[in-house]
């Protein structure tokens, strides 16, 4: 059976009673995106006022959403809402809806928080400069909030994929906006073609979800995630259908073509190299999708649906070595880059690189913690850069910066926090969650975990030392030292459209690391974790929440015999001593680099020292000649096999259907000289019929 079939509103949320405020809010934006692209030549500013208003009423809806569920306020923990059930027959079941939770809720007060503070910045980077086509550059920026806020609370794997899809190609849209120039259109294109293999993968473990658990629901009894940890608990898979794989395995497969879309959005080792091209975009277009948002959409995936890659330890060990990896490389790429905005384009794979260890190393408090701060702290320093670009006349290269620092004074400092966040740098926000992936890792290494988790951790920890090192150096030569160029001399002023946000950004650097310091439990009470408390559902009254999506159930199913068998060690030093040991270590790694930076770059007049790195500085200016070697794979394998199998395609097949087609013209063409208009030649035709019919039987035996 197929059909639509509304359903009527399972709760309510803010201002609008009744029907759920948050999917209407989500809307907005959606409206908000029709309403420019028909008559933004007409709205105030391009519709930057318009957009301003509609990201504004989602964060403030999303702040409300929190608040209701931190203080118990009508369903508890996880409420589920369905909007349309949409295929039922056999044995799958598909419906749209809202699943919101202290995740979604988190994730959306992200979404619209970045999103308002950058419709905030565009008006002095976009509008104040005089750009053209302003209302599609608000109208995309519009759809691509309604899409991404659309994924976050989708309640299923099939929805997911579908808004998944679509922030792909407000990506897409966005980086090209300055289309007429080659390299944006370039950079928009490769960026859509390289997640889209991503994709591919991601698609196919949707369709596996769905054969093999007849649903694709995140959440709830009848949830693919408690399916298929109800199955392993007990033993027996019998109500699922795993085609002929031992249900442990077959669930890992299908985790591991999930996470092929998640490594794409996500810019992951191998499918990250879309990324520091995507630089091409507007500044603020590189704060909102890939820094704060749409590149965490491939961890928010795996975060959303930890309860299923719990079960599998396989999964896990490849999440944090890919994670580990990506932190690492990623870093060595940044070291040597010269313009602003690519360091921080791979300093944004390294930190997600980061959050993938966190979840792959059983840390998913501490993955979220860090997607929570870096998507604060990369926003402010992307939109910083964007300041410093714009007071430079839209230079980008930082050799031809310096001396910044008294002319920008607030653009300084709010990027100095960033940079110290970033660094992990104590009490900024980074510190408080890079060290807490960190820990996470290494406690279930110790733990007996796979030995790789180990290798992962030990990326991790050199990815820490020249992450101090290029953050610094970034800093130094953009803000310290004399000016190197007339226009270092002379920058522009920055508005204060600008300078707001800076400053939000800013503050939340410094602060927002106190939601968890769980570095410091020993010393602190319980109370002062706040993220763990509000990823556990727990009210202000104290109430914790039972669920299948809390973090408390993640660890069970983490440590049970059933799921990945995860457990922590502490190598004889204790929870509360291995913590502070670990982070004291990460500070001083992160320090000593950063002390090495001032001393090479410093100095009035810094000298360019990594040419003298030679060959290896050739190699990573070219990131390692991976763009190179993609379009060789390209060319020389995957054109070759399209050719081939189009030529089999119009050659076997299309001659088979066009010969096929032939014959029928011909017979009919025959057949068509019948119709001859004369009675008496159809009545001799049936009688003629009627013979040929009576001798078949009579052949055959028929006839008796």
């Amino acid at each position: 059976m197929v059909g639509l079939t509304p359903l009527s509103a399972g709760f309510s949320l803010p201002f609008v009673p009744g029907i759920g405020g948050v999917e209407v809010t989500v809307l907005f934006p959606l409206v908000t995106f029709l309403l420019i692209l028909a008559f933004g030549r007409y709205l105030p500013f391009k519709g930057a006022y318009l957009g301003i208003v509609s990201t504004g009423v989602g964060f403030l809806v999303a702040v409300a959403t929190v608040i209701q569920l931190a203080t118990g306020a009508g369903i508890r923990h996880e409420t589920l809402h369905t909007l349309v059930a949409g295929v039922e027959g056999a044995g799958v079941t598909l419906t749209f809806g809202v699943l919101i939770d202290p995740l979604s809720a988190l994730m959306l007060t992200i979404v619209g928080l970045i999103s308002l503070l950058v419709h905030v910045f565009s008006l002095g980077y976009m509008n104040a400069e005089g750009e053209i086509d302003l209302p599609r550059y608000y109208a995309a920026l519009s759809l691509f909030t309604f899409s991404m806020m659309a994924f976050v609370i989708s309640d299923n794997l099939l929805m997911s994929f579908v808004f998944f899809e679509l922030v792909g190609l407000c990506s897409y849209l966005l980086i090209g906006f300055w289309y007429r120039k080659p390299g944006p259109a370039s950079a928009a294109k490769k960026a859509f073609l390289v997640t889209r293999f991503g994709d591919y993968f991601f698609l196919i473990g949707v369709v596996a979800v769905l054969g093999t658990f007849g649903t694709a629901q995140f959440a709830g009894t009848e949830s693919f995630v408690t399916m298929a940890e109800t199955a392993l608990e007990s033993g027996d898979a019998s109500g699922i259908n795993t085609f002929g794989f031992g249900a442990q395995t077959w669930f890992t497969v299908i985790g591991l073509l999930v996470l092929g879309g998640a490594v794409g959005k996500s810019a992951q080792f191998p499918l990250h190299t879309w990324l520091p091209d995507a630089m091409e975009g507007p500044t603020p277009v590189s704060a909102l999708i890939h820094a704060a948002t749409m590149v965490a959409a491939g961890v928010y995936l795996i975060a959303r649906m930890y309860g299923f890659y719990a079960l599998s330890p396989t999964a896990l060990s490849v999440i944090a070595l890919v994670g580990g990896f990506t932190a690492f490389f990623a870093a060595t790429m940044a070291l040597v880059k010269q313009e602003l905005k690519q360091v921080l384009a791979y300093s944004t794979i390294s930190q997600y690189g980061y959050m993938m260890l966190a979840l792959g190393g059983g840390g998913y408090l501490a993955a979220v913690f860090h997607l929570t701060t870096h998507a604060i702290f990369k926003a402010l320093l992307f939109l910083g850069a964007g300041a410093i670009i714009i007071s430079m006349h839209h230079e980008e290269n930082m050799w031809e910066m310096g001396g910044l620092k008294d002319e920008l004074r607030t653009t300084y400092l709010a990027f100095l926090a960033g940079s110290l966040a970033l660094a992990g740098i104590f009490p900024f926000a980074g510190f408080w969650s890079k060290d807490e992936v960190l820990y996470e890792t290494l406690i279930h290494a110790l733990g007996g975990g796979s030995p790789v988790l180990f290798v992962a951790y030990a990326l991790g920890l050199l990815a820490v030392i020249m992450t101090a090192f290029y953050t610094f150096r970034m800093v130094l030569l953009t803000f310290h030292g004399e000016p190197r160029t007339d226009a270092a001399e002379d920058p522009h002023a920055v508005s204060l459209s600008m300078k707001v946000p800076l400053v939000v950004l800013g503050v939340l650097s410094v602060v927002a690391g106190l939601l968890n310091m769980a570095v410091l439990k020993s010393v602190l009470p319980k109370d002062a974790l706040l993220l763990e408390r509000w990823l556990n559902g727990e009210t202000v009254g104290g109430e914790f929440a039972e669920g299948a999506l809390t973090a408390e159930h993640y660890h069970h199913v983490l440590t049970s015999e059933y799921g990945a068998g995860y457990t922590a060690g502490y190598g004889g030093l204790g929870e509360g001593t291995l913590a502070l040991v670990g982070g004291v270590v990460a500070l001083v790694l992160a320090v000593i680099p950063a002390l090495v930076a001032w001393r090479l770059y410093g100095g009035a007049d810094p000298d360019p020292h990594m040419t003298n790195l030679g060959s290896l500085r050739t190699l990573l200016m070219n990131n390692y000649y991976q763009d190179e070697y993609q379009v060789w794979l390209a060319r020389g394998v995957t054109l070759p096999v399209a050719t081939l199998a189009n030529k089999f395609d119009q050659g076997l097949l299309d001659g088979i259907v066009d010969g096929s087609g032939g014959v029928s013209l011909f017979a009919g063409g025959r057949f068509q000289r019948l119709q001859s208009g004369v009675v008496t030649t159809y009545v001799a035709l049936l009688a003629l019929g009627l013979l040929v019919l009576l001798l078949v039987f009579a052949v055959t035996g028929g006839w008796l």
